[in-house]
Order: structure tokens, then C-alpha cells, then sequence
């Protein structure tokens, strides 16, 4: 019997709770349990069940321990990094009917299910008078995407989306049902928030929400800058190594315009304050008289649906698409580095016409209210970050040998950055990782021994082992 074989079978005669559907591979349930944004790097899943309850979870996930099924706990499905190809023939875990959204105005909270996702909270929240981090693609599960450390571009004032973590309900490794908080399980609450993949499934979490800054109105502007004006706009970005407003965020991304035939800078600025101010505050952008796309004074809960012209939106609800995507933080903003970068992409585009979705792109959200936090509170290790970069390549097909050039094309671009970043070696944001950065590069030099303690004493079989593992096999 092969290897992949077993968990299918050990799926099948598994004593399941009578609860418990398992569906297989050829059904529409299970199509729809295991279903991805992103195909690249992706895990194989020989079964899938979808929980109705915590307590259903919790029992799924004893069941599978004993029968020896490896398995994986997804809610939005919109992981990038390839660690998850590591599964090969598992359970699918669908979260998706763990969705609940629920405002507590007198606690100013809102309790959010494992398989809600951004766009099912925003709007409740914002309803009901508040505001909360988060981060950009509607689709993505909102505490999936949040506990890595949660950036976005509201972070210069509202912070992290861990940092507004109050408490979470979690099924750890051993299928037991567990909360923790800053005072219970405190220490598996501060793994939770930078290294929560490797710790357990959670399927509910408090978070505190903030009255909302500026009425909830934000300034939003998609804003094209060509390739003649590169080296004054990145000149523009690296004044901000001086200093941020904590109101202002935004991404820029490089690509390739069809329609002019050469590569172009598509920057959203999302300012949380007046108009008056933002253009104030960009004028440096806005005085190279670059193509405007698109200004104008939004709620602030609209910000997925029209970053980057809407791109972002179509993208982030549409599936099996090829994502191969290299990250990098920054401490320190470089004009000279960015523009080596782009004049080697525009060289990349012209060469590889196939490849031209491919984009790198810099998301530069002010880090004020993120490091007034204390570095030691959470496992979060990149406070003092002024960016991240994703250098996403996408070409046709999972089986093309493009794949191999492609990626050695990005990890060129990644060492350039690298050498100016501020760091002493590559820093990655754990929820952007590829799959090839050491544990150092992922969750910091400082932290990583709490964390690997914890990782034995929470999860000493390594259980939680698919999605960036603290412990490699």
C-alpha cells in the first residue's frame, strides 16, 4: 500500500463521531472544503469534513491523532508560502461554518469565528460604530491572515491585528478545547499571536475594537507613476525613512501596463485623516503630476474592495490562480535599490512575455501604534518594519519548467533588497513566507527559543507541522 493510500484508508475506517461527515475526493463538498486561491506550493487532500461546533472539531481532531491522519484546519484557504505541499494525502479541516460575527458594543469587542473572514467582520464592525486592523483581501480568513502578526493599512493607529487580540477559544494538539489570554494560558497566548499555525486550531477570538479615527472616512487615491518618473518617486518613498505620518499607508506595486507597453508604479495611499492633510502629506507623489486614477474620501471598510484599482478584490476571490510569492521586511527604505529593482523587472518583462502578471510589490503602512507595543509582548518579531515587500511571480502552469527560472529571478530581487533592508539577514513576514527562510528569518533571533520551548510543551508530536512548522522534520 502506498503512503498516500493509508490516510485514505485510515480516513475511512476512522470511528468518527456520528456527527461527522467525511466527504472524498469527486464529491461537491469536497470540492468546495479544499478549494484554493492559490495552487502553487498547495497541500493534497485525500478527505474533508467541515465542523459545525468547536466540540465537533475537538473530537476530529482526537479521532485523526489516534488513527495517525495527518490533517490541515483552513479558513479562508489563501496561504501563500509552500510548506503546505508538505501534505500529501491529508484531512481538510473546513472551518467555514465556524463563522460567526458577533459586536458586544458595551465590552467594545467583537467575537469572531475561525472560519469568518475579513469581509464578514468589517462590515459589523464598522455598523456598529467601530473600527479594527485587518488586513487587505476580503477573502482571506480574518483570524488566519491575523495571526502572523496582522499588518494592514490602518496599523500607524490602530495597531496590529494581534495587538487587539483579547482572548481565544483553541483545540491544541491533543484535540482538547482550551482558552487563552493574558491570563490563562498566558504563554500560549503569546506564541499564538506571530506563531499561531504551529500552536492550534482556533475557532473563536475576541478582539477589542476602536472608535473609529476621522468618523471612519479615509482618503484613498490609485495614483500611476511611469517608468520616467521611478527615480523621483522612489526617491519620495525613502523621505519617509525620516519619518511617517501614523495616518498614512500605502502599497505600491510594480507591473507591467498592456496598454502602454512598458513597466509602471500603481501606488493606493489610504490616509486616515482629511483630505487637506493627505495632500499635504503626499505632495511629493502627487506633485510629479502622475496619471490619477482614482481620488477620493471612502469609509474606511471599502479599502479591499478598491485597493490597487480593484485588483486586489478580483484576485483575492478568485481561485486555483499560480502565486509564488517572496517576501522581505524593511527597516530602511532605499531609492538606489528600488530602482535596480525595477529597471531589472522591466527587463524581466521584456524578455518573458508569458510572465508579465507577475508584480513586486511594497507595502509601506506607518509602524507608529505598532511599535509603541512593547516587543516582548507578543511573538510578533517585526516591530520596528517601515515595509514589506512581496515579490509575487506568476506564469502558466504548475508543471511548467519556467517555475525554476522564475523563482531564481525572485530570489535575485529578494537579495537586493535584502542588502539594504536594515536587517542583518532577510526578515520575513511569517504570513507572507515562501518556504525557504530559516526559522530565524521567520519569527526573529530573539524570540525563537521561547517559541521552540513552547512548541515542544504545546505540541510536543509536532502535530501542527504544514503551515511555516517551528519544528522541521
Amino acid at each position: 500500500m502506498s503512503t498516500e493510500e493509508r490516510p485514505s484508508l485510515a480516513c475511512r475506517n476512522a470511528p468518527w463521531s456520528p456527527e461527522t461527515t467525511i466527504h472524498y475526493e469527486g464529491s461537491d463538498a469536497f470540492t468546495n472544503a479544499t478549494k484554493r486561491w492559490n495552487a502553487y506550493g498547495a497541500p493534497k487532500f485525500c478527505a474533508a469534513v467541515t465542523p459545525s461546533n468547536e466540540e465537533e472539531l475537538a473530537n476530529i481532531v482526537k479521532v485523526a491523532n489516534a488513527a495517525n491522519i495527518p490533517f490541515l484546519a483552513t479558513g479562508g484557504r489563501h496561504h501563500y508560502g509552500t510548506t503546505l505541499s508538505k501534505l500529501q494525502s491529508g484531512l481538510a479541516i473546513d472551518l467555514s461554518r465556524l463563522n460567526q460575527v458577533k459586536v458586544d458594543s458595551d465590552r467594545s469587542a467583537v467575537t469572531v469565528g475561525g472560519g469568518a473572514k475579513i469581509r464578514d467582520v468589517l462590515g459589523p464592525v464598522t455598523e456598529a460604530g467601530y473600527q479594527i486592523p485587518s488586513g487587505a483581501c476580503s477573502g482571506a480568513g480574518f483570524i488566519g491572515s491575523g495571526i502572523g502578526g496582522g499588518i494592514g493599512y490602518l496599523q500607524g493607529v490602530l495597531g496590529l491585528v494581534v495587538d487587539a487580540l483579547v482572548s481565544v477559544n483553541v483545540v491544541t494538539a491533543q484535540g482538547e478545547l482550551v482558552q487563552a489570554s493574558e491570563n490563562t494560558n498566558e504563554d500560549l497566548f503569546w506564541a499564538l499571536r506571530g506563531a499561531g499555525t504551529n500552536f492550534g486550531i482556533i475557532t473563536s477570538a475576541i478582539y477589542k475594537l476602536s472608535k473609529p479615527v476621522n468618523n471612519g472616512q479615509v482618503f484613498y487615491a490609485d495614483v500611476v507613476h511611469p517608468a520616467s518618473m521611478k527615480s523621483e518617486y522612489f526617491k519620495a518613498v525613502e523621505s519617509f525613512n525620516d519619518g511617517m505620518s501614523p495616518k498614512l499607508g500605502f502599497s505600491s506595486a510594480l507591473f507591467w501596463d498592456a496598454s502602454t507597453q512598458e513597466t509602471q508604479i500603481l501606488t493606493t495611499f489610504i490616509y486616515a485623516g482629511p483630505e487637506e492633510e493627505a495632500r499635504k502629506e503626499l505632495a511629493p507623489f502627487f506633485d510629479l503630476n502622475p496619471v490619477i486614477a482614482r481620488l477620493e474620501n471612502i469609509q474606511s471598510d471599502r479599502m479591499p474592495e478598491l485597493i490597487i484599482m480593484g485588483i486586489t478584490e478580483a484576485s483575492c476571490n478568485t481561485t486555483g490562480g499560480l502565486h509564488s510569492i517572496h517576501p522581505v521586511c524593511v527597516r530602511k527604505l532605499s531609492a538606489e535599490t528600488y530602482i535596480s529593482v525595477f529597471d531589472k523587472l522591466d527587463t524581466y518583462y521584456k524578455t518573458y512575455e508569458d510572465v508579465r502578471a507577475s508584480a513586486v510589490i511594497l507595502e509601506a503602512f506607518s509602524n507608529h501604534a505598532v511599535a509603541a507595543v512593547p516587543d516582548d509582548a507578543t511573538a510578533y518579531p517585526w516591530r520596528d518594519a517601515k515595509g514589506h515587500f512581496m515579490i509575487q511571480m506568476r506564469w502558466t502552469g504548475l508543471d511548467n519548467p519556467f517555475a525554476k527560472t522564475a523563482n531564481s529571478f525572485a530570489l535575485e530581487l529578494r537579495g537586493d533588497i535584502v542588502a539594504t533592508s536594515g536587517y542583518p539577514e532577510l526578515s520575513a513576514y511569517v504570513s507572507y513566507a515562501w518556504g525557504d527562510e530559516t526559522l530565524k528569518q521567520k519569527f526573529g533571533p530573539h524570540k525563537l527559543s521561547r517559541l521552540l520551548e513552547l512548541k515542544r510543551k504545546w505540541d510536543p508530536d509536532n502535530i501542527f507541522r504544514y503551515c511555516n512548522p517551528l519544528l522541521t522534520e
